[in-house]
């Protein structure tokens, strides 16, 4: 699966392609996704390529290849209006026998921000009372930044979507609207700090107009295998 980003940037190539012949630019490109810089686009063209979607052509600039697009979208169609903010049906689904159905989002960073996921891959039943009082969604947990508040690779954390939340919470941070990481947020002013609970990784600080609140955490569970 593609993140939203992903799919918007491989859209946009493919109609430039087919409508001229060439490959959109850097500039163009982010202007297009609305980046704030030419290494955001570098990531999400490095992960189209890594993953199959599309191509570098060898001793020409700015040279692109479509090699797929995902199942479902057809060549040349418009990029569709979407974002990279985790969104949708949050709704709480019915609750049957103490147990309610949320979105599973996909994996999410405990460690290097890695891009959210728009959509849900699939659902998670878990415990009426570990969810909050608004909608909530899960994501699994990718890497150890965490570990030392007792969030482990591989977890399921429940997330109550909002956008605020209070210096100490543990929130899912949107990092310049692409990438989005799970931390403990700071307030400083004009500044947010994302502090990891580990001390092999370092917080990292933004303007705060860089970094959005999509939730906070308020349950967790863990499979045994």
């Amino acid at each position: 699966m593609l993140t939203a980003k992903q799919q918007q940037l491989l859209l946009f190539i493919d109609g430039r392609l087919n409508s001229g012949g060439v490959s959109p630019s850097f500039d163009e490109m982010k202007d297009a996704l609305g980046l704030k810089s030419k290494s955001g686009v570098h990531r999400l063209i490095n992960a189209l390529e890594e993953r199959g979607f599309i191509k570098r052509m060898a001793n020409r600039a700015r040279a692109l290849e479509v090699v797929k697009l995902p199942d479902g979208l057809v060549a040349s169609a418009p990029a569709p209006e979407i974002s990279n903010v985790v969104a949708g049906n949050f709704g709480k689904a019915p609750v049957t026998d103490g147990m309610l159905e949320i979105p599973l989002h996909g994996r999410i960073a405990a460690g290097t921000p890695i891009e959210a996921l728009e959509n849900a891959d699939s659902f998670v039943h878990v415990p009426s009372n570990m969810v909050g009082r608004g909608d909530c969604y899960a994501l699994e947990i990718s890497g150890e930044s965490m570990i030392d508040l007792g969030i482990l690779d591989g977890d399921t954390v429940i997330i109550e979507s909002g956008s605020t939340a209070r210096s100490g919470e543990v929130v899912v941070a949107l990092v310049d609207e692409m990438e989005a990481t799970l931390k403990t947020l700071q307030k400083d002013g004009r500044n947010v700090a994302l502090i990891p609970a580990n001390s092999d990784h370092e917080t990292q600080t933004y303007d705060a107009n860089r970094v959005k609140v999509q939730g906070r955490l308020v349950g967790l569970f863990r499979q045994y295998h």
